[in-house]
């Protein structure tokens, strides 16, 4: 396939005003200015009046969620999950494949090709929940990186989540190494990964974060939880173990270049040296952290820190548009808003998207730019619309713009939307399903 005519953003630096990508098979071969060298057969897609980006990434994200969206839309964040845990405890095999569904789907409209999901709400009654959604993104055709994820700090010992949604430690460790064992694929160009991913410093023992720690390192995996989200975790930490979040899960063997947190907000200038030092990730999640008023990331400081920093869209239980092209905006606008104008460029905001994203997953090397050689992951952007035909930057147009169509994504070189349609799945039919399955969950916890 041969995309000719469109505005290139590398994110390496280069960026060509009337540039070609070449891809054979599932690989960028060419990249430059002006028409693309013809040899042979090829298919050609003329991409003048686009502007054309490599895929989104997204790090964090709750897939079940999507069919528990408007739900106690003005919360906090643990009043929120006081209130949808009742509803998240009556999820089964079919309700996340279907939420799964849409959440992909959604996704890919909005530019991701590569996407993280934490799941970690695992019904003694739901099947094969985490083997759901990920036949959820082979359907749609988004390379994933699942995590198991757990819980098993119930009421009863002082946790958050209600007992009857938490698991036995052992219970927990053996399945973990059971889907490492069953889908991780680390080979070059892999479509499925695997991470162990414990929930929160407020529903987890200690001694579940540790020999999760241990167990992943040990399997070859990477390490992610929430951490320092909302100031009620700080509250939480410092009165049961005496220190921060940060300090208490370093004390659990979680820090390093194979661990990454999500949100990250409440941190003071010692904790996000640490990060920085320990080249420690963070899934920052601007939308979902304003939706349920967490705060925001020191996301520039971060970044100056040298932590990896992308991009998540969260759960769309706090977060209903599930958009990571809103994330990028958001990005950007919310560090204006605490540093000034020059705290994130727009390209700074298309980087924390694409290149972060994959450093945050451990994929910087294959996905995350425009480059010889890398995974034919691609976005297409028609921005010669009214929305943004007279936009200067066509970054900016992107970046700070409305929504502007997806001409083309591709995923491993193969078409998943074409002109702002997903042609892997029929979301009609999801979208229908979905409203089912959310009255459901919601009749069961009557």
């Amino acid at each position: 396939m041969i995309i000719e005519g469109a505005h290139v953003v590398t994110v390496t630096g280069a960026e060509f005003a009337d540039g070609h990508v070449v891809v054979e098979g599932n690989r960028i071969t060419a990249v430059g200015s002006g028409p693309a060298p013809r040899t042979g057969e090829h298919t050609v897609v003329d991409a003048r009046g686009c502007l054309l980006t490599p895929g989104f990434v997204n790090t964090h994200n709750h897939l079940y969620q999507w069919v528990t969206r408007g739900l106690a839309v003005d919360s906090t964040l643990f009043e929120w999950l006081t209130t949808l845990y009742p509803v998240w405890a009556g999820i089964d095999e079919h309700a996340v494949h279907t939420a799964a569904g849409g959440a992909l789907a959604q996704l890919a409209l909005t530019g991701c090709t590569t996407a993280s999901d934490h799941h970690y709400v695992f019904p003694r009654e739901g099947g094969d929940v985490l083997g759901a959604e990920i036949r959820a993104a082979q359907d749609v055709g988004l390379r994933f990186h699942a995590t198991r994820g757990s819980m098993d700090l119930g009421q009863r010992d002082g946790g958050l989540p209600p007992d009857h949604v938490v698991e036995d430690r052992d219970a927990i460790l053996a399945a973990s190494a059971a889907a490492v064992a069953r889908w991780h694929d680390p080979a070059p160009g892999s479509m499925l990964q695997m991470a162990l991913a414990p929930c929160s410093p407020f529903s987890v023992t200690g001694d579940l974060m540790r020999e999760s720690a241990e167990l992943a390192r040990e399997l070859g995996v990477r390490l992610h939880t929430h951490l320092a989200e909302t100031i009620d975790e700080e509250d939480f930490c410092r009165e049961r173990f005496g220190c921060s979040p940060l300090e208490y899960v370093e004390s659990l063997g979680w820090t390093g270049p194979d661990v990454w947190f999500a949100h990250a907000i409440h941190l003071d200038d010692s904790a996000v040296k640490k990060i920085g030092d320990t080249a420690t990730g963070v899934a920052h999640c601007p939308s979902s952290n304003a939706r349920l008023g967490a705060g925001i990331a020191r996301t520039r400081d971060l970044r100056d820190a040298g932590a990896r920093v992308g991009l998540g869209v969260d759960g769309a239980a706090s977060n209903e548009a599930g958009s990571l092209l809103e994330e990028a905006r958001h990005a950007v606008l919310f560090a204006r808003l605490v540093g000034g104008p020059t705290a994130l460029s727009v390209r700074d905001g298309l980087e924390l998207a694409t290149m972060g994203g994959a450093a945050v997953l451990g994929r910087a090397s294959e996905i995350g730019s425009i480059e010889v050689g890398k995974l034919a992951d691609l976005a297409l952007w028609r921005v010669d619309g009214l929305g943004h035909a007279d936009v200067a930057d066509p970054v900016a147009a992107l970046v700070l713009g409305s929504p502007p169509p997806l001409e083309l994504l591709l995923v491993n070189g193969r078409p998943v939307v074409e002109r702002d349609r997903v042609v892997t799945v029929d979301t009609a039919a999801i979208a229908r399903e979905c409203v089912s399955v959310h009255r459901t969950l919601l009749e069961k916890a009557s």
